[in-house]
């Protein structure tokens, strides 16, 4: 969906415990994709939260994307909700509403740190629990990093901190794990792009996100020719996700 709405909270699950237990694999993948089509994405996680737990680390790339979907969609209207209320406040016209702007802005705030911090923890406790192959440690521990990005994106104080420091020990666990991995793999290039991102974004240091970006963008030309197809269509978008972020970095 191109514009998908997101729920205002994290609910609980859809289903009690037991009858998730009860409800076959295949058919909560299924129900997964059709809240993901119906924009229902409270639902999609609660329908994949139980996945999270029954298999314990062990997805298809199917079901990591499925997670990545659902996750990301659950918290970004709030992200979008944010900067929106953040462009209005900037605008002077509206500054005698400066005060309910920002009663407003921050309580939204606090449902996107609680998403992401559940989020955070569901990762940890479920879905890294028996990981073993570099490829899929580098995708949740980049995922936990995000999650902790997201937050850090509008904290202040101490949970900028926790949230800075959380997203910086993740990225680079996870550039860890996927040291071995082919330059064109898309966890692998899909890290570098968010890694530089929060280097640029959250510690605001430009030269560091421009380094990491680089590195990766020209590791990653030396080898696109010797790729299959697949990859080759995943890697280029995000090669051109580089190369666009460089360019604004070096005006800069």
């Amino acid at each position: 969906p191109q514009n998908p709405k997101t729920p205002e909270r994290f609910q609980e699950p859809l289903f009690s415990t037991n009858l998730n237990l009860k409800i076959p694999m295949e058919e909560k993948i299924f129900m997964a994709r059709v809240a993901e089509q119906a924009e229902r994405f409270d639902d999609m996680v609660d329908f994949l939260r139980p996945i999270l737990r029954d298999k314990g680390g062990d997805f298809s790339v199917e079901e990591r994307n499925l997670l990545s979907v659902g996750f990301k969609n659950l918290i970004g209207g709030k992200r979008t909700a944010i900067r929106t209320i953040s462009a209005i406040e900037q605008n002077p016209k509206y500054s005698k509403f400066g005060g309910a702007l920002g009663q407003y802005k921050k309580k939204i705030e606090g449902e996107l740190q609680k998403d992401c911090q559940n989020i955070i923890n569901m990762i940890k406790q479920d879905a890294m629990k028996a990981l073993s192959d570099p490829e899929g440690k580098a995708f949740f521990l980049k995922m936990v990093g995000d999650y902790y990005r997201y937050m850090a994106e509008s904290a202040q104080g101490d949970v900028l901190t926790q949230a800075r420091e959380g997203a910086l020990e993740h990225y680079k666990l996870a550039d860890t794990a996927g040291k071995d991995l082919q330059a064109c793999n898309p966890i692998k290039l899909g890290l570098a792009l968010n890694f530089s991102v929060f280097y640029y974004e959250v510690m605001q240091d430009n030269k560091h996100a421009c380094q990491l970006a680089e590195t990766a963008l020209q590791d990653a030309m030396n080898k696109i020719d010797d790729v299959d197809e697949d990859t080759f269509r995943d890697a280029k978008s995000i090669i051109e996700l580089l190369k666009e972020n460089l360019t604004l970095w070096k005006e800069e």
